[in-house]
């Protein structure tokens, strides 16, 4: 992996399979394959390039995930929400402990950004040293973390 601190890639690019929980599978042979195109240094969050054929099937997430579609179309339903259909542009955020009902209606291709989620406390102290750490330090002695803070 490497260790520059901007990396870039492009979307045409060579996915591998990345299988579907077989027990999962409603009906049809959907066939899913990604790309993984960065991790975070923690490992924590990830974003990658998914694409999957036509079939219906569950999807359980452990982790917080929000996607782009790029290509084709997906028909998702899930407790309280009636099945609704998503094509390119749509952008879909799906909490950690979510479950939803895929149906990939031809192909569809996403482009994921994946986060594991961590217990309220630790963001919380997270979030009170980086302003510790403000206060603290005088602004041209710090890096600027991140565009968001």
């Amino acid at each position: 992996m490497s260790h520059a601190l901007i990396e870039t890639s492009k979307l045409d690019l060579n996915l591998t399979p990345r299988p579907i929980e077989p027990s999962w599978i409603i009906e049809g042979n959907p066939v899913a394959q990604c790309h993984v195109l960065s991790r975070s240094a923690d490992g924590l969050a990830s974003t990658m390039v998914w694409e999957c054929s036509e079939g219906r099937f569950n999807w359980y997430y452990d982790f917080d995930e929000t996607v782009l579609i790029l290509e084709g179309s997906i028909v998702l339903e899930s407790d309280g929400m009636p099945p609704t259909r998503y094509t390119a542009g749509d952008v879909i955020f799906f909490k950690d402990g979510a479950h939803a009902k895929w149906h990939v209606e031809n192909r569809v291709r996403k482009l994921a950004f994946c986060r594991k989620t961590q217990p309220v406390w630790l963001g919380f102290a997270l979030r009170v040293f980086l302003k510790l750490r403000k206060i603290v330090l005088p602004a041209d002695e710090r890096q600027v973390t991140s565009l968001a803070s």
